[in-house]
């Protein structure tokens, strides 16, 4: 049940010989004595040849009053205070259905997300962490509201950084035999400071990278192994996260497709030479900046990351034939995206219109810059765990004694709660004293609000509900529950979780304020303690399915 919906079929029902039902306004007052819902009456001033109050009262009078314990009005407003037992039918609707009664899709789509995109050959850093836990989390919420996902974590693993661990191994004699995550630690760096200092080395590397990508079979044994490795170590930090792709590819399983694109491009005439490089002109005429043009090929014959990129595109819709392809990369690469989604469009190799470019900004320090350690260097994502446990641990001296996977549990909750209630698309300060402390606008607070119902409401086997509503706090905590629907809703169109972290923590807040209100523990009268029970339990539903959303997952105790 709808609450939004109900009022607007009962304002329809009372204007639909004037107005359509899409031009019905309902506002929520920001005055909480106003009531739950305004309807802004001038709106219908023209049509109905009347003043607002006039429609105010017109409204007033034929409305279905049974829904409605309150109905004002205030200077050309209608304000609608819902009835007790409208609140309360709704909230036994969501109790007793799947998914709270959240109404499910009509035709169910395939949503393809693209997040990860880690480079092989480099450890994983706390510039990975956002991409990771957002796009995991958008990829829950789309399964959530009824479609099917198909998640590709796309590796970086055909660029110039393996061109320059095969050199950096082949200057070491290092056997491929040997070859351990230790060493794909030191040798990128190392080999990446050693091409901005030579040129030479530099163009070395980019031969080997273009040997490899042109099928050289000793480089691609190389190419293997340092492969295989990464991701077994990528794996391990996701797995740390509970991120999980259902593909494991990247830009080498793409290179077979890059033909046949580059064939569709030169049929549709799409393909321009440019100082030797084949190019596409992406630009229009209504753009507001100048748009360049997307290199597909270099003058030496390598491809670039837009042609992969498209290929890629190719290869998903030629196999899986998705409704919609998300992209959750860094914001910075809007550009590129635009280009690569203009290509695919001009060729017909997907519509741009199933194409979502949802970027994110960068985790930064105190200082706004990207996050850094204090010697200047990003943080690799496993020190970052160890150092949110540290943290944790000495807040309070009983925390040391937790078990290892409740620690793990409540430093991804540090983690991912402190990242997901920030919009995805902002730069947000790292502060990782801050994200631990259980009060405040944390995961720490939300999960111990949890584990303080769930220890009140322990054992009840409460199923009946009456239509009383107690006192104003509990009413609060009722009509915060019934708006559950919009925050998801939100957060799946807009494929934003920060409505859910937002939803979640005033919820959350609501409950404390509840707890400290209303003393269930001494409370004698049965009806009374039996109707909070059924809420508290709801709400704790409501706060575990929300927290599975954003990726957290549970402790025992804290």
């Amino acid at each position: 049940m709808d609450i939004k919906k109900i009022i607007k079929n009962d304002l329809y029902d009372v204007l639909k010989d004037y107005i359509s039902f899409d031009q019905i306004i309902l506002e929520q007052p920001k005055i909480k004595t106003m009531g739950d819902y305004s309807i802004p009456c001038f709106w219908y001033a023209k049509v109905l040849h009347k003043s607002p109050n006039d429609i105010a009262l017109f409204i007033k009078e034929r409305i279905n009053s049974n829904n409605y314990q309150k109905i004002d009005i205030v200077n050309g407003y209608l304000n609608l205070t819902i009835s007790d037992k409208l609140l309360n039918d709704c909230i036994r609707e969501m109790n007793c259905h799947e998914k709270f009664n959240l109404a499910m899709p009509t035709k169910t789509e395939l949503f393809i997300l693209d997040y990860g995109g880690p480079n092989v050959a480099k450890p994983l850093h706390v510039g990975h962490l956002r991409t990771a836990i957002v796009g995991e989390s958008i990829k829950r919420i789309i399964q959530y509201m009824g479609h099917k996902t198909l998640s590709d974590v796309h590796l970086g693993d055909y660029g110039l950084q393996i061109g320059e661990v095969i050199y950096g191994m082949i200057r070491d004699n290092k056997k491929i035999e040997d070859l351990d995550i230790s060493y794909l630690d030191y040798i990128y760096p190392e080999m990446n400071r050693l091409c901005k200092d030579d040129e030479s080395i530099k163009q070395e590397c980019a031969d080997i990278t273009k040997k490899l990508q042109d099928g050289n079979s000793l480089y691609y044994s190389y190419f293997k192994k340092i492969r295989d490795i990464s991701i077994a170590d990528i794996k391990k930090n996701y797995d740390y996260l509970s991120v999980n792709f259902d593909l494991w590819q990247g830009e080498s399983d793409a290179y077979q497709y890059l033909k046949p694109v580059e064939n569709i491009l030169e049929k549709d005439n799409l393909l321009i030479k440019s100082d030797g490089a084949l190019v596409v002109e992406v630009a229009s005429d209504d753009d507001k900046k100048p748009l360049p043009p997307l290199v597909f090929k270099k003058s030496n014959g390598a491809y670039l990351y837009a042609s992969t990129d498209l290929a890629t595109i190719y290869e998903r819709v030629t196999k899986y034939n998705p409704d919609h392809i998300l992209y959750v990369v860094d914001n910075r690469q809007d550009l590129h995206f635009e280009q690569v989604f203009r290509v695919s469009d001009k060729a017909s190799i997907c519509d741009k219109s199933k194409l979502e470019f949802l970027g994110y900004g960068t985790v930064n320090g105190s200082d706004g810059k990207p996050y850094k350690t204090r010697s200047g260097d990003t943080p690799k994502l496993e020190n970052l765990f160890k150092q949110a446990k540290e943290i944790f641990i000495s807040k309070k001296e009983t925390n040391k004694d937790m078990s290892e996977e409740d620690i793990d549990k409540i430093v991804n909750a540090i983690l991912k709660f402190a990242d997901l209630e920030n919009a995805r698309e902002r730069d947000y300060i790292f502060d990782l004293s801050k994200f631990s402390d259980v009060v405040g606008k944390t995961g720490p607070y939300i999960l111990y609000t949890y584990l303080r119902i769930n220890k009140m409401i322990k054992n009840s086997n409460i199923n009946t509900l009456t239509d009383i509503i107690y006192n104003d706090v509990d009413r609060d905590l009722r009509f915060k529950i019934v708006n559950l629907v919009y925050a998801l809703n939100n957060a799946f169109g807009e494929r934003k979780p920060n409505y859910i972290a937002d939803y979640l923590y005033e919820l959350c807040v609501l409950t404390n304020v509840f707890y400290q209100n209303n003393h269930l523990n001494n409370l004698s009268d049965e009806i009374k303690k039996n109707d909070w029970i059924y809420v508290l339990t709801l709400t704790n539903k409501i706060i575990k399915q929300l927290l599975n959303l954003l990726v957290i997952d549970i402790p025992t105790i804290m």
